[in-house]
């Protein structure tokens, strides 16, 4: 049977050979390049988990609405800027753009996917490394990666930013009641972090969000990791048309009062038209090249006769 391609809709025009080489290419930049043993450890592991297939935050973590909530979670992640001082200071998001990348993909994974046992080591080693990421503003305020104030704000702007990708570009978007149990099952893993208190419910999560917004700031370095992220990604030229997609969308799903601090423009009538679409278009050929039958994880599953 011919395959049906994700772009025109015509049968055929894409292979089984071009979905893994596009399959095997998303996966050496998100996951590195010994990503086949990673999830082989992750998703190959006995052990009882804290999620199943079932679970909203299965459903979300699991989908290619991811690759745009991350470009948004980071984005907004950028405007606090005791969050910002500690990225820029410590992350080493210009020189190791993609070994970043391939740990919070590892560790999303990992707390999401793997045994509980493999998610609380992890995070047990997340929590030593925040400990020693401290320093001072270029204002001079000082920050420390393990304040709870400061990681419930990349908690909230990570859950808000995957949950609405998720409802904006899967084929089968949540309930609301869904959606308020996704919220509530991000808790687990927060507070492992050393989140105090956080929502649980989509409306305490926005409400959370709002709260924040007196804190938030444009500054230079947000400015700049917003260049960074949608002007001079770290991408040969082939690959920046897709990555590009995926930006736009990730910029039309912004809310408009972080446009402004971000220089980012506010073109509704585009954005509607023209981010949105490409965005989705974007997520759906790599969710059509991610559904590999011969994927770690599908055979994973299969073995432990799980349907995902």
């Amino acid at each position: 049977m011919a395959l049906l391609d994700p772009i025109t809709g015509g049968a055929g025009a894409l292979s089984a050979g071009a979905r893994k080489q596009l399959a095997n290419a998303l996966r050496s930049k998100v996951a590195g390049n010994d990503a086949q043993v990673k999830a082989e450890r992750i998703w190959g592991a006995e052990g009882p988990r804290w999620f199943t297939p079932e679970d909203p935050i299965w459903r979300v973590h699991a989908d290619a609405s991811m690759f745009p909530a991350g470009i948004r979670a980071l984005l907004l992640q950028s405007l606090h800027p005791l969050a910002m001082a500690g990225v820029a200071g410590h992350s080493g998001y210009k020189g190791d753009p993609w070994g970043r990348l391939q740990r919070t993909s590892e560790f999303l994974a990992t707390t999401t996917f793997g045994t509980i046992e493999d998610a609380e080591a992890l995070i047990t080693k997340i929590r030593g490394i925040h400990e020693r990421v401290r320093g001072k503003a270029p204002d001079g305020r000082p920050y420390s990666a393990s304040d709870p104030h400061l990681l419930k704000w990349v908690h909230v702007t990570e859950a808000d930013s995957f949950l609405t990708a998720y409802q904006r570009y899967a084929v089968t978007p949540l309930t609301d009641a869904e959606a308020d149990r996704y919220v509530e099952q991000s808790c687990i893993v927060a507070e492992a972090l050393g989140v105090i208190d956080p929502p649980r419910t989509v409306a305490a999560l926005r409400q959370t969000i709002e709260d924040y917004r007196p804190e938030l700031e444009s500054t230079e370095a947000a400015r700049e990791a917003a260049r960074f992220l949608l002007v001079h990604p770290p991408l040969p030229l082939a690959a920046r048309a897709g990555y590009s997609a995926l930006a736009a969308g990730a910029v039309a799903m912004l809310p408009r009062w972080a446009r402004m601090p971000l220089r980012l423009p506010w073109l509704p009538v585009t954005e509607r038209f023209v981010g949105r679409p490409i965005g989705g278009l974007a997520t759906a050929t790599v969710r059509w090249a991610m559904q590999d039958p011969e994927d770690v994880r599908r055979r994973a599953l299969a073995r432990r006769n799980v349907v995902a």
